[in-house]
């Protein structure tokens, strides 16, 4: 069993028990032996052993839709009922404190599973919303964001082409800086990882520190 560094749970004040008291650790990727899965359960494990509840949102094997279609343009444009699986999955965030996305690069971005799972639930109206005083309201200042890029090429080719900083200004900045989200913890482990045994732990660790 790993020890990760933190303070231990007995030790934080009511105030610092709350603020710590759940995780949503989501993943996308359809093989259940991948390394995206061996190091959400390795993050998980690690919220549990500081007495942060945890929760697994497999998009894959829940079986997540992840095509906006006519309900959630309905939703958007119309006033309509959210649809129930995106109300879910807002639910879901509601219920915790730090939200964690482990996924492997397709693309130099994530994966559409993920993509799509973004797009349908943080929506106008829960993630942010367009006030004709205030301006852009961000409503997700409440929520720490930790991800977690899984890469199939080296470092040199993406500091060679510039991608890591392409996905930082779409995805930290683009996604949860719009929503108000802290990006506490952006890890991109490349495929020239000096050792992938240890891969898991080093992931769980990082997010461990930004607490």
């Amino acid at each position: 069993m790993v020890a990760y560094l933190l303070p231990t749970f007995g030790s934080l004040n009511a105030e610092e028990r709350e603020s710590m008291s759940c995780a949503l650790v989501v993943m996308a990727h359809p093989d259940a032996t991948s390394l995206t899965r061996s190091v959400s359960i390795e993050i998980i494990a690690a919220f549990k052993d500081h007495g942060i509840s945890a929760e697994l949102a497999d998009l894959a094997a829940e079986g997540f839709d992840p095509v906006f279609g006519p309900a959630d343009r309905n939703a958007f444009a119309a006033g309509s009922p959210t649809p129930d699986d995106v109300r879910v999955e807002q639910q879901r965030i509601d219920h915790a404190d730090n939200l964690v996305l482990v996924y492997p690069v397709y693309w130099w971005s994530m994966p559409a599973l993920l993509k799509g799972w973004i797009d349908r639930v943080f929506v106008s109206g829960w993630a942010f919303d367009a006030d004709p005083e205030q301006g852009l309201v961000k409503k997700l200042r409440r929520l720490k964001v930790h991800l977690i890029a899984l890469a199939g090429a080296d470092a040199a080719t993406y500091a060679k082409y510039g991608y890591r900083q392409a996905m930082q200004a779409q995805i930290d900045q683009g996604i949860f800086g719009y929503c108000g989200a802290t990006v506490a913890t952006s890890e991109l482990f490349t495929a020239d990882h000096a050792d992938f045994a240890i891969l898991p732990q080093q992931a769980a660790q990082s997010i461990i520190n930004n607490l």
